[in-house]
């Protein structure tokens, strides 16, 4: 088993590294790599894709690695491998992203990506910090998290889900702000599961054994 954290040059992922290999250990779920080979990414039996920054560099940036973004559609919509997008790379599931400059996205969980827009003005942009959880679908991913437990955000955009159905958890920031989507194989989180402590660390844990 082999599960590959994505590196296009989208962030620092060493912490995200570690928090993998540790629950890959506890859970005997294999082998954590971080790679830019589309030949890694086309053996790996879990794909995560992380991103920071904004929605148009971090597409770009993909495309920018030759092959790699094909691999990764390869393994996800053609042989159903199990993947996690975090941050930029959850938001990069939507149809468009609408950061700077419209931005197509995937395709994968239909909406579009929008500045954050608090009801309360007092309520600042960029969403930064800790933030209880609310679950609105119950996924193999969020076993053992409930609502109220909380999770560690920085972002100004967040996904506008096209089906309810596919939004699986939201937080209250003046407003609701998507939290975790996903659909048959494919599960994003807007917040960082490797900085959000234990939520985080069960969050990884479930994606680790998971079997869609």
């Amino acid at each position: 088993m082999l599960t590959v954290l994505v590196d296009y040059d989208s962030g620092n992922l060493h912490s995200a590294e570690k928090a993998f290999q540790r629950m890959a250990a506890e859970t005997g779920a294999g082998d954590v790599l971080v790679s830019s080979r589309p030949e890694d990414v086309a053996r790996a039996t879990r794909i995560v894709l992380p991103g920071d920054g904004a929605f148009p560099a971090c597409r770009q940036a993909l495309s920018d690695h030759a092959g790699l973004f094909e691999a990764i559609d390869e393994g996800v919509t053609r042989r159903g491998v199990p993947f996690l997008g975090i941050c930029v790379g959850m938001q990069m599931l939507a149809t468009r992203g609408l950061e700077y400059r419209e931005t197509a996205g995937f395709g994968w969980i239909g909406g579009e990506v929008a500045r954050i827009a608090p009801a309360d003005p007092a309520f600042k942009v960029p969403h930064m910090g800790w933030n209880d959880l609310v679950i609105d679908h119950p996924h193999p991913v969020l076993a053992g998290i409930a609502t109220g437990d909380h999770a560690y955000f920085v972002h100004s955009y967040a996904m506008r889900v096209t089906d309810p159905g596919q939004l699986l958890a939201h937080v209250d920031y003046a407003g609701p702000v998507t939290a975790i989507v996903g659909r048959d194989n494919i599960v994003g989180t807007q917040f960082h599961p490797e900085k959000s402590q234990a939520t985080g660390l069960r969050l990884i844990a479930n994606f680790l054994r998971w079997r869609p």
